[in-house]
């Protein structure tokens, strides 16, 4: 099953390192991992998207917070929140496709960011499902290229 959990940390050097050597030497996958600063440049936000039961990821929190720069841990089973994903995706797009390839843009709110004479750029954004309905639509003209910044995940509160 997959989980995500939200990792703050000191934004310092060797944090990614730590938190990721943490994950290959107990053999734990990462399917997805976003890092960037917060609001308050001192402090990152790691957002990490594995693989496991529930005691796995039990077990996983818990390795994290004896991580030395590791300041707080939401584990989003436990929690609403929010999350989404950002990609980009070039298709191919000629004189008979590119108003479909448009409509469908327009539908999922997705914007083009690129036009040539036989591509398109696409960005889109969402949630998992969205982004990956998308994804299997764009399929049906031809993907070239495609990149995913991983999930993004805040708690509501």
């Amino acid at each position: 099953m997959r989980h995500t959990i939200s990792v703050l940390v000191e934004n310092t050097f060797g944090v990614l390192t730590r938190v990721a050597g943490m994950f290959s030497g107990r053999g734990y996958n990462i399917d997805s991992l976003n890092v960037a600063p917060t609001h308050d440049p001192e402090k990152s936000r790691m957002t990490i998207v594995t693989r496991g039961d529930d005691a796995t990821v039990e077990q996983i929190v818990r390795q994290l917070y004896k991580l030395v720069n590791v300041l707080e841990i939401t584990d989003f089973r436990e929690h609403e929140y929010i999350d989404r994903e950002l990609v980009l995706v070039k298709v191919k797009a000629n004189a008979k496709n590119r108003s479909e390839v448009m409509q469908i843009t327009d539908i999922f709110r997705a914007k083009i960011v690129d036009v040539q004479s036989k591509t398109m750029t696409i960005e889109v954004t969402g949630n998992e499902t969205k982004v990956n309905k998308f994804i299997g639509l764009m399929d049906n003209f031809g993907i070239i290229e495609l990149t995913r910044t991983g999930k993004v995940a805040l708690e509501r509160t």
